[in-house]
């Protein structure tokens, strides 16, 4: 005898009309019959492909590729020279692991550069000055004297300087100088005056020269370093080295001359801008704020000089972002990371 058939709740029956089930009453109905689905598009075409010849599923392409990332090893430069992993084959791994370089043979670098450049870069002087250096003959390229500051150099030539063969320095340092009167901006003095290289003493390892110059009655800020790309652009007219200037003059500066110098007095060298001016002290129109991009010599004595003044004091307060703060006057110190990065990316 047949089994009677009894659905199960899980089962999509319809329920009796109107009757509402008790608990654990199951619905002594037949199911209905469940719609034939249809297939998509895409659904046939993936049926189709299965008939084809060298089918490979999807899921095993995946566990296939899962396995063999989790079976890669780490890429080390322990088995093999440099340019000779598999994996980078004709590359240049010279550089994967600087550790196993000797740490008392510094890298020679084939970048071919000008020969001032060099010398600026050996931390002897600025590109400007290299360029008097070379040609009164005191530069020798492979055992010849080279007069020419053009020509071309690399680290594997052997340039000679005094005597000495000289290398690019590779630690770059950089000080900030409150200057104050009476002190020569140059390394070094035939006459034997005081250079601002003694208010360093013995702190700096490197040979390192002054950005600029400052005369010898002027005071204030000083940059120095041994860094030539740096001390290139800080010295380019055309990079626009903000500089301010706090002046004393000897009589009060009038309403007339002042607007003069605002408005850009013409000297023997051409027009000298001037970027802002004021008065520093409202009661005593002797003091003056100035500031300026332009760097010929002694331009903002000469300024006030064309119109009858004479400056009796001359203090640069604020040089290429940098400030006095913090540097009494005859004292230095390093400049900050911060600094550094300031002034090797600033418009």
């Amino acid at each position: 005898m047949a089994k009677k058939y009894i659905p199960s709740p899980s089962d999509f029956a319809k329920p009796t009309p109107g009757k509402k089930l008790k608990k654990g009453e199951v619905n002594n109905v037949v199911p209905s019959k469940a719609k034939k689905q249809r297939k998509s598009k895409r659904a046939f075409l993936a049926e189709e492909e299965k008939l084809k010849p060298g089918y490979v599923p999807v899921e095993t392409v995946k566990k296939v590729f899962v396995k063999k990332e989790k079976s890669s090893t780490k890429l080390t430069n322990k088995n093999y020279k440099p340019g000779e992993h598999p994996i980078f084959e004709g590359n240049d791994l010279s550089n994967v692991n600087p550790k196993q370089k000797s740490k008392n043979q510094p890298p020679i670098s084939n970048e071919i550069m000008p020969l001032n450049k060099y010398i600026s870069h050996c931390g002897i002087c600025s590109r400007r000055d290299a360029v008097e250096i070379i040609k009164e003959g005191k530069v020798k390229v492979n055992e010849k004297v080279i007069k020419e500051p053009g020509f071309k150099v690399s680290e594997s030539d052997n340039i000679v300087f005094e005597a000495k063969r000289i290398f690019i320095q590779k630690k770059l340092v950089y000080y900030l100088l409150n200057k104050p009167k009476d002190y020569i901006t140059t390394t070094d003095d035939p006459e034997g005056r005081k250079t601002v290289m003694d208010l360093l003493g013995a702190a700096p390892e490197q040979r390192i020269f002054p950005i600029g110059r400052l005369d010898r009655n002027t005071t204030g800020l000083l940059l120095l370093t041994n860094d030539g790309d740096l001390t290139q652009k800080l010295s380019h007219p055309k990079n626009n080295v903000k500089k301010i200037y706090q002046v004393v003059l000897d009589k009060p500066l009038t309403k007339g001359d002042f607007d003069k110098i605002a408005e850009g007095i013409v000297l023997e060298d051409g027009l000298a801008p001037v970027d802002e001016l004021a008065y520093t002290d409202l009661k005593d129109k002797r003091e003056i704020g100035i500031e300026i991009h332009i760097g010929r010599n002694r331009i903002v004595r000469r300024i006030f000089e064309s119109l009858g003044y004479q400056v009796k004091a001359l203090d640069r307060v604020y040089y290429a972002g940098l400030t006095k703060k913090n540097v009494q006057r005859g004292k230095w110190r390093e400049l900050t990371e911060k600094e550094i990065l300031f002034l090797k990316h600033f418009k």
